[in-house]
């Protein structure tokens, strides 16, 4: 039996008019891209994959459309077009969640703006106020019949003001719990009072047990993109393992069919593109579209298959970066790796290198410095061209934080320049402090501040899922200037790392409380307000400096960007010894 709402919906669909134009009709017809926007600018030509997905987001009989996608398919500039589409022929209240305040500002002036502003069919309806009279700002239009709010999921008090019948959320698996809760969930219930909502999600996938767009995904109807073989016509999507190419060659990357084994050149994909079909892996859902993506399909130049398989192959010795292109370009979640670290297991694969010889591929240096009550530890890390890491020594400085000699001695270990294989010496090119403790702020920022030229940072760990390393948006109380570092961010990655081994070396000259240290926290799952959140948390009766440390070294390197042909030159430049001129004997023979 149909419920009061439901029977209200096909009230108001059987009074309605029948669109005449799809909304993927209607892009193509009123959606101009402006110089500067896009590679093609001029009216918008939807790729034969986005059409569906424009026509899901117009369909009254859907009423949720959630989209797991890579990047290079064009989907901002379809997420534009549909509200653009809402504004012109369908006015209603429209909201857009976005992860953070200074996301919402750049979708605006980059996105929205010059989209709307080229566009004559929403141009108009933008430029004016409605009746009440209510002034536009950059976040928040009125237009004849409805609004558009642009906001930042990370302050709920920005959901509690609207009610919505239009809901665009992007990069959901970017959006943290707050403390009302799941920002996702609280958006949703602004739409609560509109039978004929619409509720669109998209995102890149993060984490697969804790994505958002994923688990909204496997609500939907599941649909995937399939193409047509050349040779023997069956349907597929195509996916990476289908990708394959010669020893060494990745330009020569093509797709093998999994039904013929027939291996298919780049140059038949926009053929392949073009015959596409969506199937829905769940066709007895109802209501709730959902379609799953990856940059294998996207018709940009710089999403050929020989591009990706390059990219492939330079970022898969390295977790970090190959969680970037399993999120960015597969559209999957990526599998934590290294949940819990073998200290023993580190210490044996100590190498000969050290502070005492730093290895001809280390380049770059940080440091990361945490600050006790007793002492100060730091953690010193080479960093190769290509990435790779080299954790090169820890120093412990015993003193009182607020005693000006250890400070001192810190200062001037900061200055060591170090030998290096190449022949020279090397010093440190940024340092990150912790200034989290309350206590001892002001005197790191005290520190930190007159060495700013030298890369000397206060820093503030953060968790949860931000940039590596940024500004803090305000000043301390004292004005000194923090950076903020986010923790779990770095050791997601560094737990990747050493558990692989391979692109995070140590030294041997490493004491073994540092390995038991770096081991002393483990990745777990946890669900807070209801949301699974994955968090790093102390194994009980172990000590987290050198971890810390080494966290803060990682930070630092994110501000450093060396000249590696002038170091490298510099070095070698450095082992040669200097040529003193011959002494010049001066006689007064000739004054004579």
């Amino acid at each position: 039996m149909a419920t009061l709402d439901e029977v209200a919906v096909r009230a108001r669909r059987a009074l309605l008019p029948p669109p005449r134009l799809r909304l993927s009709d209607w892009i193509e017809g009123n959606i101009t891209l402006p110089e500067g926007l896009s590679a093609q600018p001029g009216p918008v030509r939807l790729w034969p994959f986005q059409r569906e997905i424009a026509d899901a987001i117009g369909d009254p009989m859907v009423e949720r459309v959630t989209l797991v996608k890579p990047v290079r398919v064009g989907f901002t500039t379809l997420l534009t077009s549909a509200v653009a589409s809402f504004i012109a022929n369908d006015p209603a209240p429209i909201l857009c969640l976005l992860p953070a305040e200074a996301d919402c500002r750049d979708y605006v002036v980059s996105d929205i703006e010059p989209i709307f502003g080229a566009s004559r069919a929403v141009a108009d309806a933008l430029t004016r106020d409605d009746e009440e009279g209510e002034r536009n700002t950059l976040l928040s239009r009125r237009f004849p019949g409805g609004s558009l709010k642009v906001v930042a999921a990370k302050a709920p008090r920005n959901l509690r003001r609207h009610n919505v019948r239009i809901l665009f959320m992007d990069e959901v698996d970017g959006m943290e719990a707050t403390a009302e809760g799941s920002p996702i969930l609280l958006a949703e219930r602004r739409t609560l009072s509109f039978p004929d909502r619409k509720i669109v999600l998209g995102s890149t996938p993060v984490h697969e047990d804790t994505s958002h767009v994923l688990r909204a995904w496997a609500q939907s109807d599941g649909r995937v993109f399939e193409v047509p073989c050349p040779g023997c016509g069956a349907l597929s999507e195509i996916l990476w393992d289908q990708i394959i190419w010669d020893d060494g060659a990745p330009e020569s990357a093509r797709w093998r069919c999994p039904h013929c084994r027939e291996e298919v050149a780049e140059r038949h994909k926009p053929a392949m593109v073009a015959q596409g079909v969506w199937r829905a892996t769940r066709p007895e859902v109802r209501g709730h579209a959902g379609f799953r993506l990856n940059a294998l399909v996207s018709l940009h130049s710089n999403a050929s298959w020989a591009r990706l398989a390059a990219e492939f192959v330079t970022a898969k010795d390295d977790p970090s970066t190959l969680q970037t292109f399993v999120n960015t370009i597969l559209g999957q979640g990526w599998r934590g790796e290294g949940d819990e670290l073998a200290d023993d297991e580190m210490a044996a694969r100590g190498e000969a290198f050290g502070l005492g010889a730093v290895p001809a591929d280390a380049l770059a240096v940080t440091a990361g410095v945490d600050v006790q009550h007793d002492r100060l530890e730091c953690t010193f890390i080479g960093w190769a061209e290509g990435g790779a890491a080299f954790v090169l020594g820890h120093r412990v400085i015993w003193g009182a934080w607020d005693a000006d000699e250890t400070w001192q001695e810190l200062d001037e270990l900061l200055r060591t320049r170090f030998p290096h294989a190449l022949g020279g010496r090397i010093g440190v090119d940024a340092v990150a402090v912790d200034a989290g403790d309350g206590t001892t702020m002001h005197r790191v920022t005290a520190f930190a501040a007159p060495r700013t030229r030298r890369r000397i940072m206060a820093i503030k760990g953060a968790p949860g899922n931000r940039p590596m390393i940024e500004r803090a948006g305000s000043k301390t109380k004292t004005g000194a200037r923090l950076w903020i570092v986010g923790v779990d961010t770095i050791k997601t990655m560094v737990f990747a790392r050493l558990s692989r081994g391979a692109s995070m070396r140590l030294s041997s000259d490493l004491p073994r409380v540092w390995h038991e240290q770096v081991a002393s926290e483990r990745a777990v799952l946890r669900y807070r307000r209801g949301q699974p959140v994955r968090n790093f948390e102390r194994i009980p009766g172990r000590r987290a400096e050198a971890l810390d440390c080494l966290v803060y070294a990682i930070a630092a390197r994110q501000i450093v960007n060396p000249d590696w042909d002038a170091r490298r030159a510099e070095l070698v430049a450095g082992a040669q010894p200097v040529a003193r001129p011959a002494p010049v004997l001066t006689s007064q023979w000739m004054k004579r």
